[in-house]
């Protein structure tokens, strides 16, 4: 099935204006489509041609789309149709055209992976078990800051730090990339996960998401203990 056929179906909403530069993206993205992995690095420099911001932002919504469904020619094509799909009020703001970005590109991530697999996003049958390690539902409680942590998506612990969110569940990677990597309060993570998890999802309440994300935390705390043993 194609990605087209995965996003949601714009014929049945109210079509919108794009940011200036969405053509541009998606022409120069067209290069990107060979079914291999991307990087942000990559992607960006695909984007060039276009305004700073709107590339810049390309760039930063590539990267949370790979966080959620994996890199390659899927999260380019989630880039596009988040990019094409900002409400039109938010091109005059910069910020509100990044979130507008990010709340498009993670609602039609969320439809894609819950087409993928309907269980994946399944909502839990009561409040998540606390892990010991965590005592609150922050990075924080990690031991790393939201700053720490951006270094280290896009610096040299990347690698690491992708391949622990993907030998996550997709649940509590969700969660985790959602209020950790995007900042959704978890009413909003918990009301997305709601609106886009599928049926299954349905039942996502904020004290779910806090659970999960309890579990993502602790497994987030030992992946950097054991990251610092091996120094």
């Amino acid at each position: 099935m194609s990605l087209e056929s995965n996003l949601p179906n714009e014929s049945a909403t109210p079509s919108q204006p794009t940011l200036t530069g969405a053509e541009v993206f998606s022409r120069q993205m067209d290069g990107l489509m060979d079914g291999q992995p991307k990087d942000v690095a990559p992607a960006s420099k695909a984007v060039g041609g276009m305004d700073d911001a709107v590339e810049l932002m390309a760039a930063r919504l590539y990267s949370m789309a790979s966080m959620l469904v994996g890199e390659g020619e899927q999260s380019v094509r989630l880039v596009e149709h988040a990019i094409a799909n900002a409400e039109v009020s938010a091109c005059h703001d910069l910020e509100e055209a990044r979130k507008s970005g990010l709340r498009a590109l993670v609602a039609a991530a969320l439809d894609m992976l819950a087409r993928r697999s309907p269980d994946s996003l399944t909502a839990p049958d009561g409040p998540e078990p606390v892990a010991a390690c965590i005592e609150d539902d922050d990075l924080a409680s990690a031991g790393i800051s939201t700053a720490e942590l951006e270094r280290m998506i896009g610096g040299q612990e990347r690698e690491r730090v992708r391949n622990w969110l993907e030998s996550l569940p997709t649940a509590q990677r969700t969660v985790f990339v959602l209020r950790a990597v995007a900042g959704f309060t978890t009413p909003e993570t918990a009301a997305l996960l709601r609106a886009h998890g599928g049926p299954r999802a349905a039942a996502w309440t904020p004290e779910g998401v806090r659970g999960v994300l309890r579990q993502g935390l602790c497994s987030l705390a030992s992946q950097l203990l054991h990251a610092t043993a091996e120094r």
